[in-house]
């Protein structure tokens, strides 16, 4: 037989054992939560960085200089007429060989993209009077604005400017960049590129 003060021990052990056993899932309960919080915060980390990786880089482009210069009619035009424009601005010549070869993927691409935003302005470098010029668009189907020079050498300021804000001087055409519809340059080439390649880096602002 077991006596009274056993079984009073007993029920007492057993009581101590049951709060010891809740006490115990309490605090794993508790570590669990912590853990799940620490997860939940350890996810979010990435996604700020990604966010302050954007506004970087966004701060980091650069603004497009502005520019007065005449179309072939004699009429002025500046960069800031096209704002809110996607603008593919192609320094180049007449007489340049690898300029001609970049001709029909702007005229592809005014036919396709201009109903989207896209504007495509050819600054024309030492290619002698705008009739000169304009006789060659002609035969060649130039749909695009074409700009140069008919006061004397305005289209050597305008490089300069393009030089001194992107730290490289033009000293080779075609040269062509991309600016943006709040005027960011967004790319820049040096030598002729595709249809294919120009519509890819395009797109992400049209």
């Amino acid at each position: 037989m077991i006596s009274l003060t056993t079984k009073r021990t007993l029920n007492i052990l057993r009581h101590l054992i049951n709060i010891i056993i809740l006490t115990a899932f309490v605090l794993m309960g508790c570590e669990n939560g912590n853990a799940q919080q620490k997860a939940k915060q350890f996810k979010k980390k990435p996604q700020k960085t990604v966010q302050k990786k954007a506004k970087t880089n966004s701060k980091k482009a650069l603004i497009a200089p502005d520019f007065t210069l005449a179309d072939l009619e004699g009429n002025w035009h500046s960069l800031n007429d096209f704002k809110g424009k996607v603008v593919l601005l192609n320094f180049w010549g007449t007489w340049c060989g690898p300029c001609r070869r970049e001709i029909p993927s702007f005229i592809k691409l005014m036919d396709k993209y201009k109903k989207d935003g896209l504007e495509i302005v050819g600054i024309t470098l030492s290619s002698g009077s705008p009739d000169n010029i304009q006789t060659f668009a002609d035969k060649w189907g130039i749909n695009y604005t074409l700009l140069t020079d008919i006061e004397g050498n305005e289209t050597q300021v305008v490089t300069s400017k393009y030089g001194k804000v992107t730290g490289k001087q033009i000293n080779g055409i075609p040269t062509t960049f991309i600016i943006d519809r709040d005027g960011y340059i967004r790319q820049r080439y040096i030598g002729p590129r595709s249809e294919k390649i120009f519509y890819r880096d395009l797109e992400p602002y049209l």
